[in-house]
């Protein structure tokens, strides 16, 4: 097995996308993802049946090739076929791609909760049986399913990794289904999903969720106290989000996929939950209003047919539980449009003490977009109900300068900088607070003060711009580094304009 170094997993990715050939990543994902999920339960099968082979301890007098071991120990039942030595055995066959559909199938048949969502994708014309070959040669060489890889994560950060970089590749149609990482850190170390019903109405691929398990161990918590409910419409998507959940043991049960979405099925009608989190679509169009003119969720105002920021947004406040906390992402413009009535819903929204928090971020966060948005927070704990009366205010953070860009296009939060948010966020929110403002990042803001800026969110009109200290640089120096930075951004701006003259040109519009 190979030796797991820090960079492995991108080593591992550049070797892999090598293979893919003339393969859109699109397509390319199901086959590596598929394959990693099952040397993972083959991995979690096989450290299991040598234990039980060996017969010592509670396993004395066990029989390795009872199913029913496996299920008492919440291991998935590998057939004969499906182990990941005999694939590999035969990975150098020109029928491996179809050997492989026929392993998803018997792991299905075997594990009623795998039903319909494994890929049974290796067997098409223009996957070279060749490259299938090296890439069951790559994977084989990694252990992720045993019981040391569990306890480095291997697996989780392997597949995380490559969730990323594939929707990297794919662009805005690939970042639908994946948030990155650190923003769901930052979400879900904001609201502290510790106990109750965790809510996700988009989930995508679940990172979410992911995050939300890992969270509560490393706070001291039970993993047992909390459920996961959520919904997907993409149908892939909710298959990348089920085995996502598999592979780390999490009951993804209560998952749900339809094609009509949360908006025209709602899958969980009746939840209340104590805990939801989120990136919905940014600016949604076409997303059923006029088919849903009268809904009961739309408390404080109709959202307009072009824009779903404000249907989303009412959606999970409708599903919140009367001590319910949410985070969520949405694009800036939900934080000052007042186009559609959106203005009218967002004042109601304040005057009726919801909006807790407002977070806004930098620009280049997120694989599908460039434009910057933003976090909100709204809790029903505003009262008090543990944390500090907080009536009539909310705090805005301006985290946009904060960060650092991981490539070219790229920028991510360190640990420091979710620390340095989530901090000022839970200071402010404590009983005995010792919370204080601090100019060009955070202000804690009356309503008073907002209803001035006619109920504008935008975190920079309250937080006020940070006091420069003396650097030391001479002037010449930095205006050479302005200048500098200032060609860079026109000669962006100036891609940019080309990128959308040439979509434009694709649909027939003239310019």
């Amino acid at each position: 097995m190979k030796k797991i170094t820090h960079n492995f997993e991108k080593q591992l990715f550049k070797t892999a996308d090598r293979l893919r050939k003339n393969i859109d990543a699109a397509e390319y994902k199901h086959v590596v993802l598929g394959l990693i999920f099952l040397k993972y339960i083959s991995d979690s099968f096989m450290d299991l049946y040598q234990k039980l082979n060996e017969g010592k301890g509670e396993f004395e007098g066990a029989d390795p090739e009872d199913k029913d071991e496996y299920v008492g120990e919440n291991v998935f039942w590998v057939p004969q076929n499906a182990r990941w030595e005999h694939l590999h055995a035969r990975s150098k066959q020109p029928t491996i791609g179809k050997d492989i559909d026929v392993a998803m199938e018997a792991i299905e048949k075997e594990n009623p909760t795998l039903k319909g969502i494994l890929p049974k994708v290796y067997a098409r014309p223009n996957l070279d049986p060749a490259s299938l070959g090296g890439l069951i040669d790559l994977i084989g060489d990694i252990s992720i399913g045993d019981e040391a890889a569990k306890s480095k994560d291997i697996l989780g950060r392997v597949y995380e990794y490559f969730l990323g970089e594939f929707a990297d590749a794919e662009g805005k149609k690939g970042g639908q289904f994946y948030t990155p990482k650190s923003i769901v850190k930052l979400l879900v170390e904001m609201i502290e999903p510790y106990k109750g019903r965790v809510y996700d109405p988009c989930c995508g691929s679940s990172g979410m969720f992911v995050m939300s398990e890992k969270f509560i161990p490393e706070h001291s918590g039970n993993i047992d106290d909390i459920s996961i409910y959520g919904q997907e419409s993409n149908q892939t998507t909710y298959r990348l989000s089920r085995m996502n959940l598999a592979i780390r043991g999490i009951d993804g049960s209560q998952i749900k996929w339809n094609n009509e979405g949360s908006f025209l099925k709602d899958a969980h009608p009746d939840l209340k939950a104590d805990f939801i989190i989120a990136n919905p679509p940014f600016n949604q169009s076409d997303w059923g209003q006029d088919i849903l003119q009268n809904d009961p969720r739309w408390k404080y105002g109709l959202p307009p047919k072009g824009n779903a920021n404000f249907a989303w947004m009412q959606h999970m406040i409708y599903h919140l539980s009367p001590k319910g906390v949410m985070g969520f992402v949405l694009a800036n413009g939900s934080l000052s449009s007042n186009s559609g009535g959106e203005g009218e819903i967002r004042q109601r929204l304040i005057e009726d003490d919801l909006v807790d928090c407002i977070v806004s971020l930098p620009k280049q966060l997120f694989y599908n977009t460039g434009i910057p948005a933003c976090l909100w927070f709204i809790s029903r704990k505003r009262h008090g109900n543990g944390d500090r009366k907080r009536t009539g205010e909310v705090l805005f953070i301006d985290a946009s300068e904060l960060g650092h860009m991981e490539d070219r296009t790229h920028r991510v939060f360190e640990n420091k900088d979710v620390e340095k948010i989530t901090k000022a966020y839970h200071e402010w929110r404590k009983p005995e607070s010792k919370y204080e403002d601090e100019k060009g990042f955070c202000k804690s803001a009356k309503s008073e003060e907002i209803q001035k800026h006619k109920f504008v969110l935008t975190p920079g009109r309250y937080v006020g711009i940070a006091d420069e200290e003396d650097d030391g640089i001479p002037f010449e120096e930095k205006m050479e580094i302005l200048t500098s930075k200032l060609a860079e951004q026109m000669k962006e701006e100036k891609l940019l304009d080309e990128e959308i003259k040439q979509q434009l040109s694709k649909i027939g519009f003239k310019i």
